[in-house]
């Protein structure tokens, strides 16, 4: 039976709308916020591929993160959110050559990486002269007891303390809680820690509404308790 032809043209309205609107959400791209290892529960054979850098000289003899003096020559790394204690076998992916090491230091604080070795491990897998790899990590050893901690996001790493005491002021009125940490050395470096989440992809939605104020936002475990200096 035929239709009118004013049915005909509401029909052929109808499904135009509806193809443009389908158009529309195909071309809408979603932000995937990443979310850091290890997740809320952490795991034996949890897996994360990324960049490795190394540092040694100036830290160097001064305390880590974890509160013990760093020793280059050791088998440790830093990493932003595994537990102290965690061993972790690093493999270089472009010499397939594999080290083992333990986390006893909070870092590296660069876009794009992933652990930071000590100069030892960094020369096991051959990345002293290039000074960064891709690497494969594998979380191999969780210490029995994990200290009550929570994450929350660095926005920044100051040598002046009035400068970081100025960024702190800034974040409390902004989000409510932001703390002061400080990392040993010559001069000391205070960094400037926001928010206080139970879970990294909690502190991951956080770090990415930071981003759009600050150049840089990391996820980093902190062991409770740590009151604001």
């Amino acid at each position: 039976m035929a239709h009118p032809a004013g049915t005909s043209r509401a029909l052929v309205t109808v499904a135009v709308s509806i193809a443009l609107l389908l158009s529309g959400c195909a071309k809408r791209k979603r932000v995937r916020i990443p979310a850091p290892l290890p997740p809320a529960t952490v795991t034996v054979g949890a897996v994360e591929v990324g960049i490795a850098s190394w540092y040694g000289h100036p830290y160097h003899g001064r305390r880590a993160s974890s509160g013990e003096i760093y020793d280059m020559e050791k088998f440790t790394a830093a990493h932003r959110t595994l537990p102290f204690g965690s061993r972790v076998q690093v493999q270089n992916l472009g010499n397939d050559r594999s080290v083992e090491v333990r986390i006893n230091d909070r870092g590296p604080f660069v876009e794009g990486r992933v652990i930071d070795l000590s100069r030892a491990a960094a020369r096991a897998i051959r990345i002293l002269g290039p000074g960064t790899a891709r690497v494969r990590l594998e979380v191999l050893f969780l210490p029995e007891t994990i200290p009550e901690s929570f994450f929350a996001v660095q926005i920044g790493a100051f040598r002046e303390r009035a400068n970081a005491e100025r960024q702190l002021q800034t974040m409390k009125r902004r989000y409510g809680s932001a703390q002061l940490q400080l990392r040993d050395g010559n001069p000391p470096v205070w960094r400037v820690l926001v928010g206080r989440e139970s879970t990294p992809e909690a502190a991951s939605v956080l770090a990415q509404r930071l981003r759009a104020e600050v150049r840089a936002a990391f996820v980093v475990r902190v062991e409770a308790p740590s009151p604001a200096l």
